[in-house]
């Protein structure tokens, strides 16, 4: 664990479009921090916004906040409703539903070592803080999430008011202000519990760690399958948070990849369903069409069913789908060869496995589960 004191690390932030970023860090700050990160040795830091540098009094604040139903237009659902501590902070639908029971196009993602995502959510380059990203299930109106709007932000904020426990914590988040609560710092409390939410006690993390009987000799075969330039999983899903799209204290230059994985070929042409083209939507450009963000693997075990829109319900089936290449729908309204996509990414080619091989990178897959952060008090419902 590092658990430092100093000031929180520099960060300047440049967008040079969509798709492409960088971000520069003075790394002379590099492990500084006054927060108790559960990071174990050989990770290194997640960065902190310089507006709101992480304490325990905000991640605090902010686990109550984010368990809270009040905090919702209607006053029935929190964050939590679809980001369940049990299921790595998913919620085990095909997409998520929100307050006012209208579908969201996409699966709820884990929220599993959020801090260290180069991008927030499936496919939006320009969302690169938590606190911006935020603003989405708060007050989006298309779909409708948590429905806070001009119409009831007040009675919500009333609500958050007339809880007495309340009180107390916004004045030890936020000493230096009178009047704390507002949606600013219910933003910067929330973001820095969901910040906080880190995994790093698998049982792959104790075999780097030294413990040779930490893995299965089925998990090594499946480790040794998963990096290798056969299967490829690890361009896409590679480092110590199993995804290509990652930032941290030590990266100069941060990459921001997005992955078409041949799931859909909407009459051949390349096309992806309507209300969930990836990239696309935000660049515009019909090369980005399907691209969307490779999640971390990490927990993967318990965050089913999968894909950006959760229609591949299992491990055993995301296998065969990048075994084959991508899938081929033959029939409805979104027939059409994935395998063929012309936006494909180049490293899903498709290949050979037989069955023990295939229960071997399962297997693996599967001692990327952390059941420490999937029932820790410090991560759970206050209000219980």
């Amino acid at each position: 664990m590092k658990f430092l004191s100093s000031a929180v690390v520099m960060l300047s932030i440049c967008i040079y479009g969509c798709g492409s970023s960088s971000t520069t860090v003075d790394d002379g700050n590099i492990s500084d921090t006054e927060f108790a990160w559960a990071i174990r040795d050989g990770i290194p830091l997640p960065l902190e916004p310089i507006g709101n540098p992480m304490t325990e009094e905000k991640f605090q604040l902010g686990r109550h906040l984010f368990y809270d139903v009040r905090l919702s237009g209607n006053g029935t659902q929190s964050c939590a409703s679809c980001h369940h501590q049990d299921k790595a902070f998913t919620d085990g639908l095909t997409v998520a539903i929100g307050s006012t029971g209208e579908m969201h196009p996409r699966n709820s993602q884990t929220l599993t070592n959020v801090a260290y995502n180069a991008t927030l959510t499936w496919a939006n380059p320009a969302l690169i803080t938590l606190e911006a990203q935020m603003q989405t299930p708060l007050f989006s109106e298309h779909p409708i999430e948590q429905g806070i709007d001009e119409s009831n932000q007040n009675a919500v904020l009333q609500r958050i008011m007339d809880e007495p426990r309340y009180a107390a914590l916004f004045d030890a988040a936020f000493p230096e202000q009178g009047s704390a609560v507002n949606f600013a710092n219910i933003i910067a409390a929330t973001g820095t519990f969901v910040r906080g939410l880190t995994s790093f006690n698998s049982a792959f993390d104790r075999f780097q760690m030294g413990d040779a009987q930490a893995l299965s000799d089925s998990a090594k075969r499946g480790q040794t399958l998963f990096f290798s330039e056969d299967l490829e999983c690890f361009h896409c899903h590679g480092g110590y948070n199993f995804t290509d799209s990652n930032v941290d204290r030590t990266i100069a230059f941060v990459e921001r990849p997005f992955h078409n994985t041949g799931l859909y070929n909407i009459g051949g042409t390349g096309d992806f369903p309507a209300d969930n083209q990836g990239l696309f939507e935000a660049t515009s450009d019909p090369s980005d069409m399907g691209k969307f963000r490779a999640p971390t693997l990490r927990n993967v075990e318990l965050t089913a069913p999968y894909m950006h829109d959760g229609s591949i319900a299992t491990l055993e089936q995301v296998v065969d789908f990048y075994a084959a290449g991508g899938r081929n729908v033959e029939s409805g309204p979104y027939m059409g060869d994935g395998r063929l996509n012309p936006f494909k990414d180049s490293f899903v080619n498709g290949f050979s496995i037989n069955n023990q091989q295939k229960a071997d990178l399962i297997e693996f897959l599967k001692s990327l589960t952390d059941n420490e952060f999937v029932t820790s008090a410090r991560f759970s419902d206050p209000w219980n």
